[in-house]
């Protein structure tokens, strides 16, 4: 979820565009929701939000090798980092992975970036 979300939010960055708050905050929300509905109390859910945030930060800021606006590469450190099943670049499952968001990043680049998240939804793999 936070890979297909910083994906997202690559995008806007590279068509110059800011992230709308309200969507930032929905996501963070909706997550906090689920963790209240699950049990956990406000400590718990407090410190799981932190840990939440820096990991989305992580994933956001080193989740792309950077090449061109078009496209976009996944850097294999990180994946490793959070997927030990992938941790080799080379094997069939990270190749998949990697295809995978490849493709979800042209997908989601070709929509207008006002029906990105609804359109993002509708992506096939």
């Amino acid at each position: 979820m936070f890979i297909h979300f910083s994906v997202m939010m690559i995008i806007f960055k590279k068509k110059g565009k800011k992230f709308d708050q309200h969507s930032y905050d929905l996501f963070f929300h909706n997550i906090e929701n689920n963790l209240r509905e699950s049990g956990l109390g406000d400590v718990s859910v407090n410190k799981k939000m932190k840990d939440f945030n820096k990991i989305l930060y992580d994933i956001l800021l080193k989740l792309e090798i950077e090449k061109s606006d078009k496209d976009f590469q996944i850097n294999h450190l990180l994946i490793s980092k959070y997927f030990v099943e992938l941790n080799d670049p080379k094997s069939k499952s990270f190749k998949e992975f990697e295809t995978y968001f490849s493709d979800f990043f042209r997908f989601c680049f070709d929509i207008p970036l006002d029906n990105m998240l609804e359109g993002a939804i509708k992506f096939k793999y």
